[in-house]
């Protein structure tokens, strides 16, 4: 059992997700009010830093690396918008953790019947 959070674990986590937010490029120079709440609604659901970042890069680059032919897409304007990718990084480590599992499953056998 983890201990309990603090509002202080809270204010950190929320920080260091607006922190890499705003450290993207076309991002707002500012947090807006419902940034901050995305941030808390994250830290609520105990979305792991490690995710959010990796989803935050990956979003970037697949902006930043379109064809030269395409037109240029409009400056994110909310945290929001990387949701659907935080998402999608989440369901992959929850099915690669399970896969994982169940591959490790029969050496654990193996070694607990020695």
């Amino acid at each position: 059992m983890s201990a309990p959070s603090t509002d202080s674990d809270a204010t950190r986590y929320v920080s260091t997700v607006l922190t890499l937010y705003l450290g993207l490029p076309e991002t707002p120079l500012r947090p807006s009010a419902q940034d901050r709440r995305c941030a808390r609604e994250l830290y609520d659901r105990s979305v792991p830093l490690s995710v959010i970042e990796s989803a935050f890069l990956l979003a970037s680059l697949r902006r930043l690396l379109r064809p030269a032919d395409v037109p240029p897409l409009s400056p994110i304007r909310s945290l929001a918008y990387f949701q659907p990718v935080i998402a999608a990084f989440q369901s992959c480590t929850r099915k690669l953790s399970r896969l994982l599992a169940v591959q490790t499953a029969p050496h654990r056998l193996r070694q607990e019947h020695r």
